[in-house]
């Protein structure tokens, strides 16, 4: 695990600006190094002040988006398609100058339930707009790994393997698979052995719980992620992501079915998610320590 860091939706819904740079000092107070945003748009925040806050603060930044259905880069409607392109182009720049080092999310198709299933010009489309996103962000120096969700918010990317299936098609070895423990949960046979199975692909890692709240409180079993997490050698980000009804805003809300309180107060969720996740991460160094020490 290379930092640990926290999304800014535990602390604010991101509408102004101040609410960002409340977040980045409250995560640097907590002790995260990283800080996930949701996609910036210049036109909106200055990116080079918020960027400078989080230099400030020793912190790392990452951004994240899902597309909207106005924007599906997989659309059959070439207008809705070059939209979503046009899109991604400038989120891309925003990471760029707010100092991200990468952009992931659902950046392959519309973040929304689809009512049909995926075609295979569908599929085509998404890989040839994410292959011409993925030129710009490389001259930007930008970083795109591909969020694995739920069959709820996409139809086209669910399992790792389909990620897999989408890279291998696509070619490109800058762009890597987002992984997510509260997406695993509901898709997965087996989240462990999906993480193995990603290997060195995996360039980006959620964890939330299954019901989105506290870490623990839940079913997912972090000490095998864990250990699958240590056994491919992973060396990325790892990110707490929670969302409550308390914090988010509606157009979130809706997109994620965040219909009640998960929680209430964000500075004590934060707080445990920190200690928890460095606590399962020893833990599983121990364990594999023991495992290569004779007995």
């Amino acid at each position: 695990m290379r930092r640990l860091g926290i999304h800014s939706f535990v602390w604010t819904a991101g509408q102004t600006i101040e609410g960002l740079e409340m977040a980045l000092d409250r995560s640097a107070e907590q002790g995260y190094e990283l800080v996930e945003l949701a996609n910036l748009r210049a036109e909106d925040f200055d990116l080079d002040r918020i960027g400078r806050r989080a230099q400030d603060l020793g912190l790392g930044l990452t951004m994240t988006m899902g597309l909207a259905p106005e924007a599906d880069v997989s659309s059959a409607d070439e207008a809705v398609a070059a939209h979503g392109r046009r899109e991604l182009d400038v989120a891309i720049k925003a990471a760029r100058d707010v100092g991200a080092v990468s952009l992931g999310g659902i950046i392959y198709s519309a973040h929304q339930k689809y009512t049909t299933m995926p075609t295979e010009d569908q599929w085509q489309r998404s890989i040839a707009a994410v292959g011409n996103a993925a030129g710009t962000a490389g001259d930007c120096g930008v970083r795109l790994v591909l969020e694995i969700v739920n069959r709820f918010e996409t139809n086209l990317l669910n399992t790792t393997a389909q990620g897999l299936k989408f890279l291998d098609a696509l070619g490109d070895d800058s762009v890597q698979l987002h992984l997510d423990t509260f997406h695993m949960n509901i898709e997965e046979t087996n989240p462990e052995g999906a993480i193995r199975m990603a290997g060195d692909r995996l360039g980006y890692f959620h964890v939330g719980e299954n019901n989105r709240g506290y870490l623990g409180d839940g079913v997912i079993d972090f000490a095998g992620i864990f250990d699958a997490l240590l056994d491919i050698g992973y060396d990325g980000d790892v990110v707490y992501e929670s969302f409550s009804s308390a914090v988010v805003d509606e157009k979130l809300a809706r997109a994620c079915a965040i219909w009640r309180d998960t929680w209430t107060e964000s500075a004590p969720l934060a707080g445990h998610a920190k200690q928890f996740l460095e606590l399962k991460y020893d833990e599983a160094k121990r364990r594999r320590q023991n495992l290569q020490t004779p007995s």
